[in-house]
């Protein structure tokens, strides 16, 4: 039987990781749940523990954090799910059903926002299959552990750490997609403004395209 760890990354998510390591229980009560925490000055570490979440504490950066929660992560299927993220009703149903095939190393589900704005629900279709610029941890990345150390785990960067560990799983394996939605919080683009933010992060994707350290480039996106 295969056997899931959820790995939640997580910096200051007090307000979200309560939901989100409960919304995991009810899906599927035996899984096992780890929270990567870079760090956080809020009550995020407490909070996830009192949830029944095992905590590691790791330098700040989704790439270092995600690698810390693999390392101690006890599946045979990785799921990188995002603290601001919520899994489809059937997750566990299908990606049982999916990963039964040994084929199937790698996949993603499909993406929504929890916004019904219309240029929202266009640019989360859009990434309902699978390319260079259509594939991010939002979508959460689920990835047998062998193939997950195969390719060293993710690159130790603070952003586009997902992007460039689908590039390296794409060159070996197909990257499948889960008939199912998760839905990802639009709060950076009702802060920021819809529109200003989908130019801002395709101005960012545009930079890692060319080579602009990913390093750098997190400076903007903080």
């Amino acid at each position: 039987m295969t056997r899931f760890s959820v790995i939640i990354p997580t910096l200051n998510e007090a307000d979200q990781i309560e939901a989100c390591i409960h919304a995991v229980r009810q899906l599927d009560p035996d899984v096992e749940l780890i929270v990567a925490d870079g760090g956080s000055r809020d009550e995020t570490p407490v909070l996830a523990r009192a949830s029944g979440a095992r905590v590691v504490v790791a330098p700040r950066g989704r790439g270092v954090q995600l690698n810390a929660g693999a390392a101690v992560a006890k599946g045979d299927v990785f799921v990188f799910l995002h603290a601001d993220t919520r899994l489809p009703d059937q997750a566990f149903t299908l990606l049982k059903r999916m990963f039964a095939d040994p084929n199937v190393q790698i996949a993603k589900f499909r993406l929504s926002f929890d916004d019904d704005n219309c240029l929202l629900a266009l640019a989360a279709r859009l990434m309902w299959f699978d390319s260079l610029l259509t594939s991010y941890g939002d979508q959460c990345m689920v990835i047998r552990r062998e193939l997950f150390t195969a390719l060293g785990g993710f690159p130790d960067w603070p952003l586009f750490e997902d992007v460039e560990l689908f590039r390296r799983a794409r060159a070996v394996t197909p990257i499948y997609v889960v008939p199912a939605q998760v839905v990802t919080s639009a709060r950076r683009f009702r802060t920021n403004g819809i529109m200003r933010q989908l130019l801002h992060d395709f101005w960012l994707w545009l930079q890692y395209l060319i080579g602009v350290s990913p390093h750098t480039i997190a400076r903007q996106y903080r």
